[in-house]
């Protein structure tokens, strides 16, 4: 920076008269431009809250008129920076403070409150005095769904071609011309309208909301019945409510007498300076309260700065009730520890886009099952895995337990390392890549047209042998990717130990596969599986198999995707064997050898490939010294003795279909085909699993 001052003196001082001028001419308009830039800017903000407000005193019009259902917001502390949407939805101000950006501490002590269901932000206490007027997720008893018209607080980059014009004029929506209206935005289907069109379109349609282009997958309010429901308690938490905005309208209006300065205005305000009448007027109207059992429950929390908040909204439990036979709804489980952390932010976009009713965490404490059982009673859905492989698998098994007579097909959103399954079934290598192929919203698109396929699982027997004449110790595990045992187990091992020390260090994906070449390096140092072919004797369908030399590992394979998109079987590739193609659903495992870590790393960037060793049924693996294994990339030491792989069962997956995959449409018009002759009676669950199994292998 110094030196391009000494340089831009020297330029100045070398300038004779007219040039100088021309400089300094060029200087003061490149303020000039800038102040414009500034003004325009302020000016956009100003028109921003100003039609948000208009279009707020409008929408309380039109909900008391048509009788609305609303719910209170699910409010979730977020520290994030810079995330939409960044106005307070009560007092209208800017939810970071400018002395606050980029300031560590300040940020700490001034968290805000974002409903976790329609999105919306505000200030830490604000959250305790705004509106009630989220989306309504339960609405059993109603005839039909309306719109639900709100202030437009977040860009809705999810719906590009729905993003910029009116629902019933097509006119632009969000530019704040002279003659525009300000603009709302349903938090069902997603449409935008101008506050002047809907008594238009109230005339015309009814304001019925068809819950948009993903209508078929979201879980319509109408089928969704709250249970064990508290009348006492909500009349309680509204009285609370209202006395609370009372005195806050008492408040603002003492202030403009005076001379205070609203809180409307554009200037930021610091969400730590708080109303404490206000607050001690909650405080004190609550505290005496003593009420359990069926009763409302009120949340008290005390925050870093020692002051408690009231969070009055119930533990709510819900019912699906009169579902349509033709409702095909889509079931969402996301893994939050999965994909860096990704998950709490792609839950609340999940939430904007479907009923937050069919979105379900999974963690240690609540498994699949929870939302499995609440789909028991409907008879066709679909399954949309957030997370890496092992959460696709956690998924598979709670589904093979439950026993469905028409198992759901499952769709993946990939959140982990490899996420080999998912690149199999053309649903990208990370989510990352999202953005990139349209978001969310065309993800969804894509699940509703996908076709089905199926998936082989595997049953591996691990015998551990006893030297002391104990019985051998004999347990199960499933595989649907694959299995390793050698070098490549040995370097899963070496990460998964380091992750399991500092777990905290392994929340990027980038870092994680950084650590992973890392400990590969160290294996090509170290060659401890180069005896692996003395030590370990490989049988397919009853044959023994000739282990070469010069091979660290087997692994053993039923999909074509191996560490991160790798093809080791390579279908496309001309070969001087009589092994079949590889299928994922042939009832058939492939293995291969190879030569090390440095062979793996080759691998990696296509520079070899690896050395194809037996097709069969039946494998197995016999040792007779420890070796690390890896089935589907949980890593774990082999004591002597040996692995036996059988067929286990076949599982229903959603596979995506691209516009130049005509199987693929084929497929997926098939299914749908026959799901409506399954509805109608024409067929049976058996018989259409019979021949969506035969579509699969006729197809692929």
């Amino acid at each position: 920076m110094i030196d391009l001052g000494i340089s831009f003196l020297r330029l100045f001082t070398s300038l004779d008269a007219s040039g100088a001028s021309i400089l300094g001419w060029l200087i003061t308009g490149s303020f000039g431009i800038l102040a414009v830039i500034y003004g325009i800017l302020k000016w956009q903000r100003r028109s921003s809250l100003k039609w948000i407000k208009a279009a707020a005193r409008a929408k309380k019009k039109v909900w008391k008129k048509f009788k609305v259902p609303l719910s209170e917001h699910l409010w979730v502390e977020d520290f994030t920076l810079r995330e939409q949407p960044s106005t307070c939805c009560f007092c209208l101000t800017s939810l970071w403070p400018s002395h606050s950006l980029g300031t560590t501490t300040m940020t700490q002590r001034s968290p805000i409150h974002r409903c976790s269901v329609c999105g919306v932000a505000a200030h830490f206490i604000c959250s305790q005095f705004a509106a009630k007027d989220c989306k309504c997720v339960a609405q059993s008893g109603f005839s039909h769904i309306r719109h639900h018209w709100s202030e437009r607080w977040v860009n809705a980059d999810e719906y590009h071609e729905m993003s910029a014009f009116c629902f019933y004029c097509d006119e632009p929506c969000g530019v704040p011309f002279v003659k525009s209206s300000p603009t709302w935005h349903c938090r069902w289907c997603q449409r935008l309208i101008h506050v002047k069109c809907h008594n238009k379109l109230v005339k015309d349609s009814g304001d019925i909301c068809d819950l948009g282009p993903l209508r078929r997958l979201i879980l319509s309010p109408l089928y969704v019945k709250e249970v064990d429901e508290d009348p006492k308690g909500e009349k309680l938490s509204s009285i609370i409510t209202s006395s609370v905005r009372g005195q806050m309208r008492k408040r603002r209006n003492r202030n403009n007498k005076h001379g205070g300065s609203s809180r409307n205005n554009s200037k930021p305000r610091d969400p730590s300076v708080t109303d404490a009448i206000l607050f001690d007027y909650v405080l004190n109207g609550i505290e005496d309260w003593d009420l359990s059992g069926d009763e409302m429950l009120f949340d008290f929390r005390r925050m870093n700065n020692g002051r408690v908040l009231v969070n009055p909204n119930p533990i709510k439990k819900y019912t699906l009730v009169d579902l349509p036979s033709d409702a095909r709804p889509l079931l969402v489980f996301i893994n939050a520890r999965s994909g860096g952390q990704l998950g709490p932010s792609l839950q609340r976009r999940l939430n904007m886009l479907l009923n937050p009713i069919q979105i379900f965490e999974l963690s240690a404490s609540q498994g699949p099952e929870v939302g499995l059982e609440m789909f028991k009673s409907v008879r066709y859905f679909r399954v949309l895995v957030c997370g890496g492989d092992g959460t696709v698998a956690w998924v598979l098994e709670s589904i093979a337990r439950l026993n469905f007579e028409s198992p759901p097909p499952v769709a993946i959103l990939p959140l982990g390392t490899g996420n080999d399954l998912s690149r199999v079934l053309n649903w990208g290598r990370g989510f990352s890549a999202l953005d990139g192929q349209g978001g969310l919203t065309t993800l969804l698109n894509d699940i509703n047209i996908a076709a089905v396929t199926m998936l082989d699982r595997w049953e591996v027997k691990i015998t551990e042998e006893n030297s002391e004449g104990n019985p051998n110790k004999v347990k199960t595990k499933s595989m649907m990717n694959y299995l390793g045992i050698g070098c490549d187990a040995k370097v899963a091992y070496e990460f998964h130990v380091t992750r399991q020390i500092n777990p905290e260090k392994f929340s990027s994906l980038f870092v994680n596969k950084l650590r992973y070449a890392k400990e590969g390096a160290r294996d090509i140092m170290d060659r401890t599986c180069a005896d692996l072919p003395w030590q370990v004797w490989l049988e397919v369908d009853g044959i023994d198999i000739e282990i070469p030399k010069d091979a660290e590992g087997l692994i053993v394979l039923n999909i074509g995707s191996y560490m991160g998109g790798v093809d080791l079987w390579q279908n496309d590739t001309e070969h001087d064997d009589d092994f079949s193609l590889q299928s994922m659903h042939d009832k058939m495992l492939e293995v291969v050898s190879v030569c090390g870590a440095w062979h793996l790393g080759k691998l990696q960037v296509g520079l070899s490939q690896a050395r194809r060793l037996a097709q069969g049924k039946v494998i197995k693996i016999h040792s007779s010294s420890p070796f690390p294994v890896q089935i589907d990339g949980e890593p774990f030491i082999l004591q002597p003795g040996s692995l036996d792989i059988t067929h286990h069962d076949q599982v229903f997956m959603v596979r995506r279909t691209s516009e130049d995959d005509p199987k693929g449409h084929a497929a997926a018009i098939m299914t749908e085909v026959l799901l409506d002759a399954e509805c109608k009676g024409i067929i049976n669950a058996s018989q259409k699993k019979v021949i969506l199994q035969d579509m699969a292998i006729s197809l692929s």
